[in-house]
């Protein structure tokens, strides 16, 4: 399935402005159109918000387990606030994807279980 999720943020803060999630077989409108749609939108100075593009289903588990996100005004990549289960009443810290940071855990599990098995096998 494919799709779109448009996320407008404050460039000031990197904070959630607008956002718009489009799935399915659908004509993507401008920017500008959106823009003009969405009254949080239009009835802000352009010059105060940009708009981080995005398929719908990157960071689809994120999305849904997180409390808030945000976009890194550096990196122009988007954090997370995920809940602590142990303390749901303390706001946590924003910080990269769980999807991203499980990912390169992942690959490095793989890279240290090849090497065990290259040493076991006495090719290295």
């Amino acid at each position: 399935m494919k799709g779109i999720r448009r996320i407008f943020y404050d460039l000031l803060t990197g904070e959630r402005i607008h956002e718009i999630g489009r799935v399915g077989d659908f004509i993507l409108p401008t920017i500008e159109q959106d823009i003009a749609t969405y009254t949080e939108l239009s009835e802000r100075n352009r010059e105060t918000f940009e708009v981080l593009e995005l398929p719908f289903s990157e960071y689809a588990k994120d999305f849904a387990n997180a409390t808030r996100y945000r976009v890194n005004l550096e990196t122009k990549k988007l954090e997370f606030q995920f809940p602590d289960p142990n303390k749901p009443e303390v706001e946590q810290p924003y910080q990269r994807p769980l999807s991203e940071i499980v990912n390169e855990q992942m690959d490095y599990l793989l890279d240290v279980d090849f090497r065990l098995s290259m040493v076991e096998l006495g090719l290295y």
